[in-house]
């Protein structure tokens, strides 16, 4: 006769709620009030204590406003970004970059002045 191991049909059946979490939802339904609730309402209070509402409101925060992924820009296999300098090119080289890339800037005057500021 075997012993242990994963059985057929054995175990809590995937989905079905645990006594003791149904029991607190329960009562929190029957107060009206969630923790998130209570942290919003101590940090929207003017007669609290300035530390205390800053306390709550970083409490708060990962409940409301989701966290911005980092991201890490690389080039290829994780090495350096690649470089290309166009400055090097002849003027034929570019016209055909410029016929190929071209239509991809979209509607625009590139010898225009940059207003933005960006090339200063």
């Amino acid at each position: 006769m075997s012993r242990g191991g994963n059985r057929p049909g054995a175990g809590r059946k995937r989905g079905a709620p645990n006594k003791a979490s149904v029991e607190r939802q329960k009562k929190v339904a029957a107060t009206g009030d969630t923790p998130l609730d209570y942290m919003l309402k101590v940090m929207r209070n003017p007669k609290a204590d300035a530390s205390r509402r800053d306390d709550m409101a970083k409490a708060a925060a990962p409940y409301v406003h989701p966290k911005l992924a980092s991201m890490q820009h690389s080039g290829p296999r994780g090495g350096p970004i690649p470089v290309v300098d166009l400055t090097k090119l002849s003027g034929d080289e570019l016209d055909q970059l410029e016929s190929i890339f071209g239509p991809l800037a979209g509607p625009g005057d590139d010898d225009a002045p940059d207003q933005a500021g960006e090339g200063a």
